[in-house]
C-alpha cells in the first residue's frame, strides 16, 4: 500500500481546497478525497501494518470531511449572495426581462420604425445598436448566475448522497483502529510501570501540575533512544486539528487560568503523537477527563487532557504520528452536518483538548513548540 503518499496527496488537496474561492471546485476535490479514503479503508484491512494504514485512513477521512464541510459552507454562502443580489435588483431585473421579451417577440425592423420619419428611425436604430450589447451582457450575467445556483444545488444534493457513506466509513476506520491497538502484543517499552505506585500517585494528586511533577520522580523512562526533543521547537504538528480557544496562562470565561493551550476540536477526532515519546500515564485524572502524559525527551513532559479514549500502555514507546486516542463526543449525523454547512457554519468544534508542555517542574508556553499556532 502507498498510504503515506495518499495522505500527503489528500493533505495537499485539502490545502488547495482551502485556498480556493470556488465552492464547487472545493467540494469536488473533497468528494475525491472521500472516495480515496474509502479505497484506503478497504486496503487497510489486509495491510501488513494495519495500525499505520488505519491511522492514515482515519486522517484521510477527517481531511475529506473537513474539505467537504468547507465546500458546502462556501456553496451556501455563495447561493445566499446571489439570492440577495437578485432581491436588491428585483425591479431592474423585471424591466430587463420585459425588454428582452419585447425584443424577442417583435420583428427587428418594426422596433426601429419611428413616428417622426426616417431621421427618427435612424436615431432609434443607433440608440438600439448601443443598448443591445449592454442588454445582452446583463442577460448573460443573469443566466450565468442562475446556472451557478443550479450547479450549487446539484452539488448539495450530491454531497448529501455521499455523506452518509463517508460518516459511516470514518467510524468504521476509527473502530478498526481501536481494535487493532487493543490486539497488539510485545509492545516496545522504555520501562515497566509499577501499577500500585501509579495508583497511589493518582489517588493523592490534587492538581494536574502536582501529579506531573510527582510523575517525573516515579520510575523515570529511558529516553536515550528518542530523537532530541529540543530540535523540534517551533516545528511540532498539533496532536489534532482544531482552533486555539485559550492561550498559555490565559483566563477563560469561568475565570480559570491554565498554563497550557485549550484547543477546540470536533467529536471523535484522532489524536496523534507530535513527537516520538514514552507514555508515562494514560487514564482519568481529577476533572481533566482522560489524560495522556508523554515524555518526549529527558526532563520534558507533554500533557494531553480531555480525550474520550486512549490507545497504548504506560511505558510504551510511540513514534511520531502514532495514534494516541480519540476525542470524546458523538459524531454528527448527516442531517446535522448538512444543516450546519447550509447555515454557513464550519462545523461545531464541541470538544476541548488541553495541551501542556513542561520542562522539569515548570510549564512552558506550548505555542513556542507547535507550528502554525495563532493565539
Amino acid at each position: 500500500m502507498k498510504l503515506r503518499p495518499l495522505l500527503l496527496a489528500l493533505t495537499l488537496f485539502a490545502t488547495q481546497a482551502g485556498a480556493q474561492s470556488d465552492p464547487i471546485t472545493t467540494a469536488k476535490r473533497a468528494s475525491q478525497m472521500l472516495t480515496d479514503a474509502a479505497s484506503a479503508l478497504s486496503e487497510a484491512q489486509s495491510a501488513s501494518n494495519r495500525i499505520d494504514a488505519l491511522t492514515e485512513t482515519v486522517r484521510a477521512y477527517e481531511e475529506g470531511l473537513a474539505a467537504l464541510r468547507e465546500g458546502l459552507r462556501r456553496a451556501s454562502i455563495r447561493e445566499r449572495t446571489i439570492a440577495l443580489t437578485f432581491e436588491a435588483k428585483r425591479d431592474r431585473l423585471s424591466r430587463l426581462l420585459g425588454v428582452l421579451q419585447t425584443i424577442g417577440a417583435s420583428p427587428a425592423p418594426l422596433l426601429m420604425v419611428h413616428p417622426t420619419g426616417p431621421l427618427g428611425t435612424a436615431r432609434s436604430g443607433m440608440i438600439l445598436s448601443d443598448v443591445t450589447p449592454a442588454l445582452r451582457k446583463e442577460a448573460l450575467t443573469l443566466r450565468n448566475q442562475l446556472e451557478e445556483v443550479r450547479d450549487l444545488r446539484r452539488l448539495q444534493a450530491s454531497a448529501a448522497n455521499q455523506l452518509t457513506g463517508a460518516l459511516t466509513g470514518v467510524q468504521t476506520a476509527r473502530s478498526a483502529l481501536a481494535q487493532a491497538m487493543a490486539d497488539r502484543t510485545e509492545l516496545p517499552k522504555a520501562f515497566t510501570a509499577d501499577r500500585n505506585a501509579m495508583l497511589r500517585l493518582v489517588e493523592s494528586a490534587d492538581t494536574l501540575q502536582g501529579f506531573a511533577s510527582s510523575l517525573t520522580e516515579l520510575d523515570a523512562a529511558d529516553t536515550s533512544n528518542l530523537a532530541d526533543f529540543e530540535t523540534s521547537k517551533g516545528r511540532l504538528p498539533l496532536p489534532a486539528p482544531g482552533t486555539v480557544l485559550h492561550g498559555f496562562n490565559e483566563t477563560d470565561a469561568s475565570g480559570v487560568t491554565r498554563p497550557g493551550l485549550v484547543l477546540a476540536t470536533r467529536a471523535q477526532t484522532l489524536v496523534t503523537a507530535p513527537w516520538p515519546a514514552t507514555i508515562r500515564y494514560a487514564g482519568p485524572l481529577l476533572d481533566y477527563g482522560t489524560v495522556m502524559i508523554l515524555e518526549p525527551g529527558r526532563g520534558y513532559l507533554l500533557i494531553l487532557a480531555g480525550l474520550g479514549q486512549t490507545f497504548g500502555e504506560v511505558g510504551e514507546v510511540v513514534g511520531q504520528g502514532a495514534p494516541l486516542g480519540l476525542m470524546g463526543g458523538l459524531p454528527p449525523n448527516p442531517d446535522a452536518f448538512l444543516n450546519t454547512a447550509a447555515n454557513g457554519g464550519g462545523g461545531i468544534q464541541q470538544e476541548s483538548l488541553y495541551i501542556e508542555v513542561r520542562k522539569g517542574d515548570a510549564p512552558i508556553n506550548p505555542a513556542d513548540w507547535f507550528a502554525n499556532i495563532r493565539e
